[in-house]
């Protein structure tokens, strides 16, 4: 559980430094679109990718769900 708690903050800050944006917005961003539950459900295959193509799917995430 811990380790998954660590991987969302590792997300957040990546997140955030990758798109210049302030805590606060990412956590935002983040809680409008779901994208910590996303993270703590797709955890076992999500920590293994580096941190750009997490960012990546975050971004893809993101897009998808303003779609929807």
């Amino acid at each position: 559980m811990q380790d998954v708690v660590k991987f969302k903050a590792f997300c957040l800050e990546k997140y955030k430094y990758t798109h210049n944006l302030k805590g606060i917005e990412t956590l935002r961003l983040f809680k409008q679109y779901g994208v910590m539950d996303y993270l703590s459900s797709f955890y076992d295959v999500l920590h293994t990718f580096g941190d750009r193509y997490i960012v990546a799917d975050i971004d893809e995430f993101i897009e998808n769900r303003k779609i929807v």
